[in-house]
């Protein structure tokens, strides 16, 4: 393994002076970070990944064992538990990658997938988080705008409270990293306290004796419900796997890195597990309603004060807000990851201009479609979904990180357009389609195997990392250029 002075010899560094300022526009795009400009404690990840995650989103991930599956509180807390475990560890690998080799996610992705062959996970994340999941929290945040600005009797239009929440999400985003960290930190005192007096008031409330609902809309048995269940949490906490290293590749590379993949994990775990659960609870609240035509964020009225309920909007909104920061920050560095260039643009400009067009896209498709989070929005399909790709992605760069012993030469591989893999690409797009074929439970496609058999749920992120993680190493012990621990930067 090189060391960072002499791998700075060998990759592009990413422009200009940038330390710990926070009120300027992040240089650069998806560049190396120099040595010089290397600073932050692992306790930062903590924070940054804890606060976006306070939001109605992840609420709402919880209603969906009760309310949808049909599954008992406890039953759903048994899922949510491990499916945001096994998220978090994942993402807790991750993270500790970012000081080693001070790039992007989707940058060093290009490792094990090669420079055209990461078009395919680095597109599929900047679609996730610049569209799907920016409309998802935008337009919650919107509606709970609306409902705080009724309390003073101001009728604001659906349009307007969108693009507030659009416009102060994509500054954040484009003001870049440094700000990302403060905003988060800062943010947390106020989600925090209102979303942990939430769910105590939630708790006081709950029956969480209820049992199994065999009438609920998508209840396949118990083992089928649990596992569409576990599908989605893991899925909702490994969504934020794609971006772990960019926060965290700007911190030193003497940093220990097992302490940056823990408090990364635990701000993930933490948060998801206890405002999921909350979630569990409110399902349970005699008074809530979870019908297709119910507002989900109102029944969070029925479980606690008028007060607190007001404070809760506000927060829903500012969460809103915090989770999708990261999701156009990392989503724009995707779109870039790919290898877009725009003639006569530095790397900032084309990072920023990036963020932009995606506010932009982001709201006139949520302005068109007002996409909810709730029963009849099909958003539990959505959290599938994402599971399906980032299983078999998560396969190939494990395995690839794992037979090069982490050591990929000067790092060069990653900036070299030549640079080129079949390998990753075949197995990820193999494992991808088998998995979907055979084992996908959602709206838009029903496997073969599980329509015969709807009681297995979904175990297609099961299946697809399996069955892409075999194939990779099969691939790379079958070809010549299989990767070596040994020279590994010039023969991948």
């Amino acid at each position: 393994m090189q060391s960072v002075q002499e791998v700075e010899q060998h990759v592009p560094v990413r422009e200009g002076e940038y330390g710990e300022r926070v009120a300027t526009v992040e240089p650069g795009g998806v560049e190396y970070i120099a040595l010089k400009e290397r600073h932050g404690k692992p306790i930062d990840l903590f924070w940054t990944w804890l606060s976006p995650n306070l939001e109605f989103a992840t609420v709402f991930v919880g209603v969906l064992g009760v309310a949808v599956f049909g599954l008992s509180f406890w039953q759903t807390a048994v899922a949510i538990v491990v499916g945001s475990a096994l998220g978090s560890l994942t993402h807790w690998v991750l993270s500790s990658w970012g000081p080693k080799f001070g790039v992007p996610m989707m940058v060093e992705s290009r490792g094990a997938f090669g420079f055209l062959g990461n078009i395919l996970p680095a597109g599929l994340n900047a679609f996730t988080g610049t569209i799907g999941w920016f409309i998802v929290n935008s337009v919650i945040g919107a509606f709970a705008l609306q409902a705080l600005a009724l309390l003073v009797k101001v009728e604001l239009p659906f349009a307007v409270t969108f693009l507030i929440i659009v416009v102060a999400q994509v500054a954040i985003a484009t003001l870049g990293h440094n700000f990302i960290h403060v905003f988060e930190r800062w943010a947390l005192p106020l989600l925090g306290v209102v979303f942990a007096l939430a769910t105590i008031f939630i708790f006081t409330k709950a029956n969480v004796g209820m049992g199994v609902n065999t009438k609920a809309p998508v209840f396949v048995g118990e083992f089928g419900s649990f596992t569409l269940l576990f599908t989605a949490t893991f899925g909702y906490a490994a969504g934020w796997n794609p971006y772990a290293a960019d926060y965290t590749r700007y911190l030193p590379p003497t940093t220990n890195r097992t302490m940056v993949g823990f408090w990364a994990a635990m701000g993930v775990f933490v948060s998801c597990v206890v405002i999921e659960l909350a979630g569990a609870a409110l399902a349970t609240v005699a008074g809530t309603k979870w019908g297709p035509t119910d507002i989900p964020t109102v029944q969070l009225q029925v479980a606690m004060p008028n007060v607190l309920y007001y404070l809760t909007l506000l927060c829903i909104a500012v969460g809103a807000v915090a989770a999708n920061a990261i999701n156009i920050y990392s989503g724009t560095m995707s779109l870039v990851a790919v290898g877009i260039r725009e003639m006569g643009m530095t790397l900032r400009q084309r990072r920023a201009l990036l963020a932009v067009s995606a506010g932009v896209l982001g709201y006139i498709i949520g302005l068109v479609g007002q996409a909810n989070v709730g029963p009849g929005s099909k958003y539990e399909f959505f959290l599938l979904l994402i599971s399906y790709w980032i299983g078999p992605w998560l396969a190939v760069v494990l395995v690839d990180y794992w037979q090069r012993r982490g050591d990929y030469g000067d790092e060069s591989m990653f900036y070299d357009s030549k640079h080129q893999r079949w390998q990753g690409v075949t197995a990820m797009a193999i494992g991808l389609v088998v998995s979907v074929f055979l084992f996908a439970n959602n709206i838009i496609f029903t496997g073969k195997i599980v329509e015969a058999n709807p009681s297995i749920g979904d175990i297609t992120f099961v299946v697809g990392f399996l069955l892409t993680g075999a194939l990779y190493y099969a691939f790379n012990m079958m070809s010549r250029r299989a990767v070596s621990p040994v020279g590994a930067g010039s023969r991948a």
